[in-house]
């Protein structure tokens, strides 16, 4: 099945034809990540802002065309790759921000994890994840995927280090999770879905025997599916969404940056 041409008008007036690939030779090598999944996509964008992230989703949504999220291309598991739509991410989503001496960084998804490490070296800090992937992987897989290693088994990997998120869900709003005004907008445009959250939530832990299986999944290593762990481990619907977003492949949103509480060297 073929895009559909009125999408097809919409991403060309976007994206320049240097950022757009629907070549044979171009969608067969995107079409390979780490994996030994193949899919060809039909189109590849290479995005480098928010707002074209933003302005795809607004697109594909109003034609109903599927689109996958590819960072490094390191998965094992065929996360980044896709028959539709491919968005990459380009060279400028490389911005940080060290903060209490290395307490915290903010990272944008095309940082690479070992260049996070090194900007925090200084301070004898790192991130917690470590995937044996480190030196290629980019952060936007490793929030996207939980990813962990061999090391730093599940207290430090990004669901327990997460400090804060920015986000795009599928219907192209934003929401910063350490922004107030980010925030307080995204409470009054999506109050359904708070609430929604919350309740599922407090169902959940109010289910002693599922809550209870919940967490005994996930005391140990646990990256398949949803975090559902986010249903018990928090309250606040805000909390329960971004932590959600973690290991959720990119079926709920695009990760555009992550803040993180930092472990010592």
């Amino acid at each position: 099945m073929s895009l559909p041409a009125a999408f097809l008008r919409d991403v060309e007036r976007l994206i320049p034809a240097e950022r757009r690939f629907d070549d044979p030779t171009s969608t067969l090598a995107f079409g390979t990540d780490a994996s030994f999944y193949r899919l060809i996509p039909k189109l590849v964008v290479r995005v480098e802002s928010e707002d074209e992230v933003v302005e795809l989703l607004h697109m594909a949504q109003r034609q109903r065309v599927p689109v996958t999220f590819r960072a490094a291309g390191t998965s094992l598991s065929g996360q980044a790759i896709s028959d539709s739509v491919l968005i990459v991410l380009g060279d400028n989503w490389n911005a940080r921000e060290i903060r209490g001496h290395g307490a915290q960084i903010r990272l944008q998804p095309g940082v690479i994890g070992a260049q996070a490490n090194a900007w925090l070296a200084p301070f004898g800090r790192k991130i917690g994840p470590d995937p044996a992937s480190i030196n290629a992987c980019k952060i936007g897989g490793i929030v996207a995927n939980n990813a962990s290693g061999m090391c730093c088994g599940t207290a430090q990997n990004t669901y327990h280090t997460l400090a804060g998120m920015r986000l795009v869900l599928a219907d192209g709003t934003r929401l910063d999770s350490e922004d107030p005004a980010s925030v307080a907008a995204f409470e009054r445009s999506h109050a359904g879905l708070l609430q929604a959250l919350a309740n599922l939530g407090r169902e959940t832990r109010a289910n002693t025997a599922l809550a209870e299986r919940i967490r005994h999944k996930y005391r140990l290593k646990n990256t398949t599916g949803l975090s559902l762990n986010a249903l018990v481990d928090y309250d606040q619907p805000l909390d329960i969404l971004q932590h959600l977003l973690v290991g959720s492949e990119g079926t709920l949103g695009f990760i555009s940056a992550v803040t993180y509480d930092t472990v010592p060297d």
